[in-house]
């Protein structure tokens, strides 16, 4: 298996290396809707898959701080590597809620295993002896390519209710249907992931409220405990972040003075958007420190998600500016700049993303009677 870092400095620096590498094979991976190989095994082994996977296993029991800094480092040379690695690394932390014994046969082979997730429950689950009888069609499940297990979201009959649960697959249990096609984040290869009345036995199955309240089995780690309300937006805007930094850099490098009126636009358009990104991301870094904590709280649940997703929004018009200002010239295909206009673009649409869905809550919360506009 790869040598992995020991801490989230380490895979930070591992990241900044890799992302060296990615810039190289980032129009490629758009084009042919995958990741290269040389950049895949680059995010083994800079540390991503073992990065939350628990210590006892090999793994790091990282921090959400940690992850953020790496995730957007990597994701300067390709936003759909950088969007890889952080599925990998909520991959790893996924792994934590299955009984021990299916822990152990996850991680049977190292820390370094390629875990993805289809967490909408698009699968229907039949208990039989021994374990469940597990169907469906997972779309968009980024990484899925040169993944060695899933963990899917399906239905299962449970007192006159269907509940989501979480089974583990081994890569032989599931087929991949090439269906991913989208506008941006072509590299991340998120095709269907098929499964057809796969047998899957006890310890390979979990309820998925065990991974939202953050009910591990057998790890007390932070990673592991913190809800996951408190770490979906991150893991998915850790990406976007890099990538308007990798924008403001591209734009900078094909800027060129001119009259007075056109340096001092050039200047503004640049302190704009550098000033836009570096809030971004502060927002972002407050959300981190909020999953890292043990003392983060109920509004702590519904804050996070919701400046997640504004930060988003924010790094989305950060991008948006840019790709106007440069003018024709950087709408051209191969120029890097309208790959991580589309990328975010696509990024942003991510449900999870949506400003209305997950700032609603919080709204509601900060309008209580009992909350007040000075909640956090």
């Amino acid at each position: 298996m790869p040598s992995s870092p020991t801490s989230g400095t380490d895979l930070r620096a591992g990241a900044q290396e890799l992302a060296s590498l990615a810039v190289r094979y980032a129009e490629r991976a758009d084009s042919e809707r995958a990741l290269s190989p040389v950049v895949t095994e680059g995010i083994l082994g800079a540390g991503f898959a073992r990065y939350f996977v628990p210590a006892r296993w090999g793994g790091r029991d990282g921090s959400a701080t940690g992850l953020l800094e790496a995730v957007a480092a990597l994701a300067q040379g390709c936003t759909s590597a950088g969007w890889c690695a952080s599925v990998l690394a909520g991959g790893g932390r996924m792994g934590a809620y299955l009984p021990e014994d299916g822990q152990a046969e996850l991680w049977a082979r190292g820390a370094d295993t390629a875990v993805v997730g289809a967490l909408l429950p698009r699968g229907g689950a039949t208990s039989v002896s021994g374990g469940w009888r597990v169907s469906g069609e997972w779309d968009c499940t980024s990484a899925v390519g040169f993944s060695d297990w899933a963990l899917v979201c399906a239905l299962v009959p449970q007192d006159g209710r269907r509940v989501p649960w979480f089974f583990a697959l081994p890569r032989s249990d599931y087929g991949i249907a090439d269906t991913w096609t989208s506008v941006g984040m072509r590299g991340t290869g998120s095709h269907t992931l098929v499964a057809d009345n796969v047998f899957v036995p006890a310890h390979r199955g979990f309820p998925r409220r065990h991974m939202t309240e953050g009910r591990a089995v057998g790890s007390d780690a932070r990673c592991h405990t913190a809800p996951q309300p408190l770490l979906g937006g991150l893991f998915l805007g850790a990406p976007a972040l890099g990538a308007a930094r990798a924008a403001l850099r591209v734009w900078a490098e094909d800027s060129r003075t001119g009259a007075e009126p056109e340096e001092l636009a050039l200047r503004t358009a640049l302190a704009r958007g550098v000033i836009a990104t570096d809030s971004a991301g502060l927002l972002l870094e407050r959300a981190a420190r909020a999953a890292d904590s043990p003392g983060a709280g109920a509004a702590e649940l519904l804050r996070s998600p919701a400046e997640c997703a504004y930060a988003v929004e924010r790094l989305v018009d950060v991008v948006e500016r840019l790709l106007r200002a440069t003018g024709s010239s950087g709408q051209f295909a191969g120029h890097p700049l309208q790959r991580i206009w589309r990328d975010v673009h696509s990024l942003a649409s991510h449900a999870a993303l949506r400003f209305e869905a997950a700032g609603g809550p919080y709204g509601a919360r900060l309008l209580s009677p009992s909350a007040g506009l000075t909640a956090a």
